[in-house]
């Protein structure tokens, strides 16, 4: 997914999505423990897709403080 996507997205779209992603990372790896190789491609980028929604999530919370303090 590309940030773009993520920075078109509601606050409440992204923490939907945050909890989407964890679910599935948390899937991947009982299928990695299985010996399903072609879910380490899937993982990898699901762990990307998080850090970047994370990423976004945590700008605008810090934008919003900015805001607030005045600066």
């Amino acid at each position: 997914m590309e940030a773009q996507e993520l920075r078109d997205m509601s606050n409440d779209e992204l923490l939907a999505k945050v909890e989407s992603l964890r679910e599935g990372i948390f899937r991947l790896r009982f299928k990695i423990s299985l010996g399903q190789t072609d879910a380490v491609k899937n993982y990898r980028e699901s762990k990307k897709d998080l850090a970047r929604a994370r990423t976004i999530l945590r700008e605008r919370e810090l934008e919003k403080e900015g805001a607030d303090s005045g600066w």
